[in-house]
Parts: structure tokens; C-alpha cells; sequence
């Protein structure tokens, strides 16, 4: 009876291409377990593959499932939050799918950190008791999300931090090397994920935190409510780009991460004029990087107390620090001026 199963299972695959354990119960009448057994036999004969997972699983013969396979270009999955391995579901999405073949060496790289990077995040930080990820390649674009149903990213940094609202949050995160489980994290994964996509935004809390790199743009917008975070990453498959170069502009020669580039202009908050407690604000645990470079881009002018406070007073008492400036226009550069030459 075995064999004639495994016969009819393989004449089914020949007429219909593919078939699931229930369309074999259906034929046999037997249990649903009694069938699988013969399914699993085939299997690690070689003869037949398992395409997808849970209820959109099915068979296939093996000389169809590369072709089959191939021709998968987008993949949804929910996963519970226990025991999750981002590496091992990233793996899963390479074998079930086509996403990843003939992809530049590249940008498979980049893929391979920012997905196994975001989802680790969500694992770890999240408290959600279930995470949604799909990935995809079209047009031209290679994209994922990683979508998490729990404390939100901006909220537990506010909390954790002991911050006063969600813009606090936004500018801790956009500095780097921030992170709510130091003995765990680096605080590096959203900071390197953010530079090497082409678009990158976080949507928590009625927030939402863009990367444009194709523009070289920050943006900061209002958003709808969501409960927890969704991450979106989108990347062209002929980028040129290269995840060691994003990681060498950002370290020293030991490649340890210890440059951050920070825009001056998102640390406003009710006016335009940049005080010295915005200062304080921007300054705060940047003590933990050798370089930074301030970006003055969209900043009409600075208050005297803010540069002082950065360019006297904290340069001062951080004098193995180096604190460089670009996009400053001649209001701003005056003030850095004068406060340079007050040392």
C-alpha cells in the first residue's frame, strides 16, 4: 500500500504540478498523518519539494521546484516571537523563493546585514508576541519589512531613556550607538541600515522617520497611529554601493564605530533659533564617538549659547574629541567662529 501511495502521489504531481497533503487525503481517505509519511519518504528520496510554509505549503516535483521557486518574487510570513533565529528565516526565504538569485553580490550583502539586523531588533526589543516580515524584488527594487505589534520603538526608547516625549527619542536614535540593551547591542544595526539603503523609514507612534539617500535627506513626518513599529527598506538591485564602505566611513582603523554624522536641523524643536539647552541635547552621549560632524544643512542661524556650548565649552572637556562641521552658512559660521576664537 506504501508504494502505491508514493505511485499515486507521483502520478498526481505529473497531472497537476503540484498538490498538498490534503488534496492526497481527499484521493486515499486515509488520516492526514498516515498520508504525510509517504509525502516525507519522497521528500528525502529526492523525488518531490516542499514549496511554502503552514497552509500555503504544497509539493512539487523536484525537477519543477528550482523553476518554481525561481519564479517567487515576493514572500509574506508571520512568525511567533519565541526561539526566532533571524538568520535562519532569512535562510528560509532564500530556499523558498527567487528574491536573491542572480542579485549582485552587493547588494545581497546589504540585504543579508539590514534584514537580519531589523528583525534581530524586533526579536529582541520589541515585547510582540508575533512579528510580520515580508520581503520582495520588483522593478528593479529589492524591499522588506519588518512589522512588530508591541511597545513601539520611540516609546521604549523615551521610556528607557528617561526622555521627554518622541522627538527626544527620534534625535537619540539618529545619532548611533544608541541603544535600550547595551549588554546586547551595539546600537549600530539601525544606524548602518539607514545609510545603506536607498530608503529607509521607521513608523511607530504617530511618527515617521525617513531616509532618503537617493535625495541625502532626513525627514521627520507626522503619521497615522501604530501600535508597535514597522521598518521598510528599499534598495535597487544595481546599487553600486557597498556595505564595507558604509562601515569604513563610519569607523577607524580597527573598523570600531566611532563617527556619526548629526543634522543640526532636526533638534529643533518650537523655534528656529538653536539655543544652548538644544545644544546639551544634541551634545548628550555623543562622549562615546572620536568624530563628529555636525550638519548645519537648512539652519538660517544659531544662538551664541549653542555654539559656545558645543565648539568652547564640551570641546573643552572632551579635547581627544573632533567635532567637525559642513553645510554652515555665514550666520552659522560666524557664531562657530567666535566661539572657536573665545578658547
Amino acid at each position: 500500500m506504501a508504494k502505491d501511495i508514493k505511485k499515486i502521489i507521483l502520478e498526481q504531481l505529473l497531472k497537476r504540478k503540484e498538490i498538498r497533503v490534503a488534496d492526497m487525503v481527499k484521493i486515499t481517505k486515509f488520516s492526514r498523518a498516515y498520508v504525510n509519511r509517504f509525502f516525507q519518504e519522497l521528500k528525502n528520496e529526492g523525488k518531490i519539494s516542499l514549496i511554502g510554509k503552514a497552509n500555503k505549503s504544497r509539493y512539487v516535483l523536484a525537477s519543477n521546484a528550482r523553476k518554481i521557486k525561481k519564479d517567487i518574487l515576493a514572500i509574506n510570513r508571520i512568525l511567533k516571537n519565541k526561539g526566532l533565529s533571524e538568520d535562519i528565516i532569512l535562510d528560509e526565504i532564500k530556499k523558498e523563493s527567487g528574491i536573491f538569485n542572480n542579485l549582485p553580490q552587493n547588494a545581497s550583502n546589504i540585504m543579508d546585514y539590514a534584514f537580519t539586523k531589523m528583525l534581530n531588533n524586533a526579536i529582541d526589543h520589541s515585547r510582540s508576541k508575533e512579528i510580520t516580515v515580508s520581503m520582495s524584488r520588483e522593478n528593479g527594487l529589492i524591499s522588506f519589512e519588518v512589522i512588530d505589534f508591541g511597545v513601539g520603538i520611540f516609546n521604549n526608547i523615551m521610556s528607557e531613556r528617561k526622555l521627554n516625549n518622541k522627538m527626544e527619542a527620534i534625535q537619540d536614535l539618529l545619532k548611533g550607538k544608541q541603544t535600550t540593551n547595551p549588554r546586547e547591542h551595539s546600537g549600530e544595526g539601525i544606524f548602518f541600515t539607514s545609510k545603506s539603503a536607498d530608503i529607509f523609514w521607521i513608523q511607530s507612534s504617530r511618527k515617521k522617520l525617513i531616509f532618503d539617500n537617493i535625495a541625502r535627506d532626513v525627514f521627520i513626518k507626522d503619521a497615522p497611529e501604530t501600535k508597535g513599529t514597522k521598518i521598510t527598506f528599499e534598495l535597487s538591485e544595481k546599487t553600486k554601493k557597498e556595505l564595507n564602505d558604509t562601515f569604513k566611513e563610519f569607523s577607524g582603523e580597527a573598523f570600531e564605530f566611532n563617527k556619526t554624522k548629526v543634522r543640526v536641523d532636526l533638534f529643533k524643536m518650537d523655534n528656529s533659533y538653536i539655543s544652548r539647552s538644544q545644544a546639551r541635547r544634541i551634545l548628550a552621549g555623543l562622549e562615546k564617538f572620536k568624530e563628529i560632524v555636525l550638519d548645519f544643512k537648512g539652519v538660517d542661524t544659531v544662538g551664541q549659547g549653542f555654539a559656545d556650548e558645543v565648539f568652547r565649552v564640551w570641546q573643552s572637556n572632551h579635547q581627544k574629541k573632533v567635532i567637525k562641521y559642513q553645510n554652515a552658512n555665514e550666520n552659522v559660521l560666524f557664531m562657530i567662529k567666535r566661539a572657536q576664537e573665545s578658547e
